[in-house]
C-alpha cells in the first residue's frame, strides 16, 4: 500500500521526480537505481522521496503510472485497418524510450512481484486493453467475424514485435517497420484486404 502522503508537491515537480527516476532507470538499470540517486539528479533530500512514495518499487510505480499517455485509448479512426495504422503510429513515437525501460525493468521484474504488476499496470495492460477495444470494435462492425482465431492475439503481436526487434536487429520498432509488419503478418491472419496507404 503507497504510503499516505504527509507533504504538498507540484505536479510540476512530482513530474521531474519521475522523469529522473525513469531516465536514471534507463541508464543504470533497476538494481542500481537508488533514492538517493534520484534526490540527488532532482537536488532534494532524499526524505521528501520517501516521504512521498516510501519504497523504491512504490516511486517507480507512480512514475510509470504518472508519465503514461492514454493515446492508444483515445484511437477510433472507424476502421480497424485506420486503428491498427494510428496504433503503429502511436507506440513508434515511443518505442525507444519504452524499450530501453522495459528492458531495464525485465530481470528486475521477475524477481520483485510489486514491480512487475507496476510493470504490467502502467506500461502493458493499458495497450493491451486499447488494442482489444480496437478488434471488438471491428466485429460489431461486421469487419471481423466473432470469434475469428487470429483476434485475440493482435495485441500480443504489435507489443511483442515492438519488445523483440531490439534484441534481433539492434534497432526499436518505427512506424515503417510496424506498419510493413501489420500489412504482412497481421492484416493478412485477420483475413483484412488492404492496400498501402499512398
Amino acid at each position: 500500500m503507497t504510503p499516505q502522503r504527509r507533504s504538498k508537491i507540484t505536479p510540476e515537480r512530482e513530474l521531474e521526480f519521475y522523469e529522473a527516476a525513469l531516465d536514471l532507470l534507463r541508464e543504470v538499470g533497476y538494481d542500481a537505481l537508488t533514492m538517493e540517486g534520484v534526490a540527488a539528479r532532482t537536488r532534494c533530500g532524499k526524505s521528501t522521496l520517501y516521504r512521498q512514495w516510501g519504497t523504491k518499487p512504490q516511486l517507480v510505480a507512480a512514475a510509470l503510472r504518472g508519465t503514461r499517455c492514454a493515446t492508444l485509448a483515445d484511437v477510433d479512426t472507424g476502421t480497424l485497418v485506420g486503428d491498427l495504422r494510428a496504433a503503429a503510429c502511436s507506440t513508434a513515437a515511443e518505442s525507444g524510450r519504452d524499450t530501453t525501460l522495459m528492458h531495464a525493468l525485465g530481470h528486475a521484474a521477475l524477481q520483485n512481484p510489486e514491480l512487475l504488476r507496476a510493470l504490467r499496470e502502467a506500461l502493458i495492460e493499458p495497450g493491451i486493453m486499447a488494442i482489444d477495444a480496437m478488434v471488438s470494435r471491428a466485429v460489431a462492425r461486421g469487419e471481423l467475424p466473432a470469434g475469428h482465431p487470429a483476434a485475440e492475439f493482435v495485441a500480443a503481436q504489435l507489443i511483442g514485435v515492438m519488445r523483440a526487434r531490439p534484441m534481433m536487429e539492434g534497432r526499436y520498432a518505427d512506424e515503417a517497420y510496424l506498419t510493413r509488419f501489420l500489412e504482412a503478418a497481421v492484416f493478412p491472419a485477420l483475413g483484412l484486404r488492404v492496400t498501402s496507404p499512398s
